[in-house]
């Protein structure tokens, strides 16, 4: 979190048009305590503002599904316009809407398909700034300015060249339509990815203005068939600005409200969204983190009791894939809680109340993210009610069609390195200033004209050591591929934390002198097909667009 005069100067850039207006000044509240044994609320009958681009729900209103469309013979086209609004509370929105004013749509693609998105940007002409230079190496429009957009497509094994999912030099500017064709794998692991824009500098604001939306990877049941026939349900939890601004670290005012498949949770009230099951059903809940920069650590609370959740993936790869495991067993493992990292992605089994049960809810707990990090204090985010003759969620997990015997991360907990790296975290966080560096390098603030910061080979596989050296958590995330978690702090991790990932929390630096740096190491696999330059960086967006981020260029090996 930046300080107060960081805040101020960017509201002036908001006021001069140079960034858009979601980024508000700093507003200290008073503090505010959300009680896990509240009594449900009465949902209000409320619908989303239809003449709005960017439609959002009432607090309390029931969970909707979001749009849901599939690919056919190998193949999803998709028209997405790209908008903006103001909420009824003055906070500035964005959305991606597919022809028909649906908003958001979920995405489902097979392994091997291509996904095709065409996207027209129908936000207004920004005002003039300044004369800009041409962008090297560019990829549609050669210049940015605050209508700038583009699509990440988060945690897919594929291509970073232009037209697929490259984000260091593709911009989309106000009037124009670009096309993207995603090509995925055909060993691509099924499981939970999303979509959102990713140009440097405004990421945060488009994230938390709603631009955001799931990919589903089909076929999670032929890796754990006992999934198959349970009811399914897509969560998309956002978070965006308050209406007057982000309190001072500390205390529990939020830093931002949150949101769930688009139905608010607002401070200070923060009415959860509805929920209602069937005593003791068994759900698959499948998780997005669309937050730009707000932790979860989720926990299902019944009578205030955490509930056991089976969990089955993580960063859209079935857990069973410890240590990088080769073979499929449709193994899962159990946790009453689960910390998900902002643009981190979760796929569990919940069991739901029984009749014992007063009082449920999806809970994220609070967080300390450090002296100079934001507020994630504990709030509900769904009240669960049982009923006998609730109604079903609108997906099911299909039958089990093809048993999958063999994981696209095989071997990768045995393989030998090609080399080993340390990374580290650092800031200025009163200049709103942010670094990833190399250790030996000198820190640099993102810019896509750098030159690469590492360069590897297609078929290495590397082990990284990234500390963090600052009073604040972060969030290393690292586009094209998944690494495998292997230590925490240098303490090998136990089995079940041993998972393949795209994104991960490492704490904040206590300040004490003498003490060490929270750090993890990972092994970073490029056995994969793609080569080119991507990034990686810290997925708390502010500091994404504040310079948290460097380029990486993955070349051919030598003769190819």
């Amino acid at each position: 979190m930046t300080n107060q005069s960081s805040k101020m100067n960017r509201a002036l850039a908001v006021a001069n048009g140079l960034i858009p207006g979601s980024m508000a000044v700093l507003f200290l509240a008073l503090p505010h305590v959300v009680s896990a044994q509240a009594p449900p609320p009465k949902p209000p009958a409320a619908p989303p503002a239809a003449a709005s681009p960017c439609p959002r729900y009432t607090q309390g209103t029931a969970v909707p599904q979001a749009p849901d469309l599939y690919s056919h013979n190998g193949l999803l086209a998709v028209n997405l316009s790209y908008n903006t609004a103001t909420s009824a509370t003055g906070i500035t929105l964005y959305c991606f809407t597919a022809p028909g004013g649906v908003e958001s749509p979920t995405l489902h693609v097979n392994p091997g398909d291509t996904l095709v998105v065409n996207v027209t940007n129908n936000l207004p002409m920004p005002v003039p700034s300044g004369s800009m230079a041409p962008a090297t190496n560019a990829c549609g429009d050669s210049y940015m300015d605050a209508s700038s957009v583009n699509i990440h497509y988060h945690g897919t094994n594929t291509s970073p060249t232009c037209h697929s999912d490259e984000v260091i030099h593709t911009l989309i500017n106000s009037g124009d339509t670009f096309s993207y064709s995603i090509v995925f794998p055909s060993d691509e692991p099924p499981g939970m990815y999303w979509y959102h824009p990713h140009v440097h500098g405004i990421a945060e604001a488009a994230v938390q203005g709603g631009a955001s939306g799931a990919i589903e990877v089909e076929g999670i049941q032929n890796v754990v068939p006992s999934l198959a026939g349970l009811p399914e349900r897509i969560l998309i939890i956002r978070d965006q600005p308050l209406p007057n601004g982000s309190p001072q670290p500390g205390g529990n005012v939020p830093s931002w409200d949150l949101s769930v498949n688009y139905v608010q949770i607002l401070y200070p009230a923060e009415l959860p969204a509805q929920l209602s099951m069937k005593p003791l059903e068994k759900q698959f809940w499948r998780v997005v983190n669309a937050g730009a920069d707000t932790i979860l650590n989720l926990e299902l609370l019944y009578n205030g009791v955490a509930q056991p959740l089976q969990v089955v993936a993580l960063d859209g790869v079935p857990v069973e894939t410890v240590s990088g495991s080769s073979q499929s067993t449709g193994s899962t493992y159990t946790a009453t809680n689960i910390l998900i990292p902002p643009a981190g992605r979760a796929e569990f089994v919940v069991t739901g109340p029984g009749n014992n049960v007063l009082t449920a809810y999806l809970a994220t707990m609070a967080i300390a993210t450090g002296p100079d990090g934001d507020n994630d204090p504990q709030r509900n985010i769904i009240s669960i009610t049982h009923a006998t003759n609730a109604a079903e969620p609108a997906l099911t997990v299909p039958a089990v069609s093809n048993v999958v015997s063999t994981m696209r991360f095989g071997g990768l907990a045995s393989a030998t390195p090609n080399a080993q790296r340390q990374l580290y975290f650092s800031e200025d966080n009163a200049t709103s200033q942010f670094f990833i560096t190399v250790q030996g390098a000198t820190p640099t603030l993102f810019s896509a004209s750098n030159p690469p910061a590492i360069i590897t080979t297609q078929g290495s596989v590397e082990d990284w050591v990234i500390s963090n050296e600052t009073l604040e958590n972060h969030e290393f995330h690292i586009h094209q591929i998944h690494f495998l978690l292997l230590e925490r702090d240098g303490v090998p991790v136990p089995a079940n934390q041993q998972q393949m990932l795209d994104t991960i929390d490492i704490p904040f630096w206590s300040g004490e002198a003498g003490q060490p740096y929270h750090n993890v190491k990972v092994r970073m696999d490029f056995r994969g097909p793609d080569t080119g330059d991507f990034v990686y960086h810290c997925h708390i967006l502010e500091h994404e667009d504040g310079g948290m981020m460097a380029i990486i260029r993955v070349t051919a090996p030598p003769g190819e």
